[in-house]
């Protein structure tokens, strides 16, 4: 059987995963990879299609698509390696921002990402997982936002053709002015407890969120902690300033925010918390969310 799974996400990128699609298979082809390749057709299916086929014995499960097709094979996987068959990730970045992608390592050109399937070496890196009450436990790849970042990810789903910079400047801006409000939250991190009032916090991963907003600058994705990125209540003003220090990294050098390492946290409100996972809509009405890390617990190709 074929030992590489190649799972395709036909709508991501706002449909350009499906229009390059004969460019992968090409490259795969040339490169003599032995490779089986298969459409997701539903929100969620690449989960199952992921644990599927390390279940099958499939060695390496790749992702074609953005940062939600990256988060469902990773859930797949790591539902897989709970039942004691574990696959290596590829990953091949087709998305809006496909910032896992960015902060592995990996190239964002078609031809050198196929490449690394068929040659690249193994790196094993940190996983989270989040908990909200009443709900099954998910993993995420690369940042959980609460707030700002949770706002953007709903007003995004409104822009149909944009994809990058070009979708996540104009949602930012309409976030800032029209959307986005302060919360009254408190935040447990293993020993330590802060009560206060955010516009934004990222729990990451990986640096990189957004397509090009450095939200956690010095994050890793192997160093078995979450960077913790709180951003205090400012003025609307304020935050368009911050703008462009969340693209540069240099927001975590502000007098209202804050910068924590952490393997786990819990934020709870009375307020309700919007919140994304891997740029995908986790909440908009949540008031406890909890967070946890995995060191070194996947391996993906770079």
């Amino acid at each position: 059987m074929a030992q590489i799974k190649i799972i395709l996400n036909p709508v991501a990128g706002r449909g350009f995963s499906l229009k390059v699609e004969p460019e992968i298979i090409q490259y795969l082809d040339e490169l003599k990879c032995d490779y089986e390749l298969v459409h997701t057709e539903e929100i969620g299916h690449a989960i199952t299609l992921a644990e599927q086929a390390v279940m099958d014995g499939f060695k390496t499960v790749v992702a074609v698509g953005g940062d939600g097709t990256t988060n469902e094979v990773v859930n797949g996987l790591m539902h897989a390696a709970q039942k004691g068959k574990e696959g290596t990730l590829g990953l091949i970045a087709t998305g809006s921002g496909s910032d896992f992608t960015y902060n592995v390592g990996l190239p964002s050109d078609i031809k050198e990402a196929c490449q690394r399937i068929k040659n690249g070496e193994n790196r094993k890196v940190d996983i989270g997982r989040f908990m909200l009450p009443g709900q099954p436990p998910r993993y995420f790849a690369n940042q959980l936002g609460i707030g700002f970042d949770g706002t953007v990810t709903v007003v995004a789903k409104r822009y149909k053709r944009l994809r990058g910079m070009a979708l996540y400047l104009p949602v930012v801006l309409n976030s800032i002015f029209i959307t986005n409000k302060a919360t009254k939250v408190s935040i447990q991190c293993d020993n330590q407890r802060i009560d206060l009032t955010t516009v934004q916090i990222s729990i990451a991963n990986g640096g990189r969120e957004g397509g090009g907003f450095f939200m956690a600058p010095d994050a890793k994705v192997d160093d078995g902690l979450f960077d913790i990125v709180i951003v205090e209540d400012v003025s609307k003003l304020t935050m368009l300033a911050l703008v462009p220090q969340f693209m540069s990294g240099k927001h975590v050098n502000h007098k209202k925010t804050k910068v924590l390492r952490t393997r786990q946290i819990q934020v709870t409100s009375e307020d309700n918390l919007i919140a994304h996972f891997d740029g995908e809509l986790l909440c908009t009405e949540g008031h406890e969310i909890h967070c946890e890390i995995f060191p070194r617990c996947l391996s993906v190709i770079k």
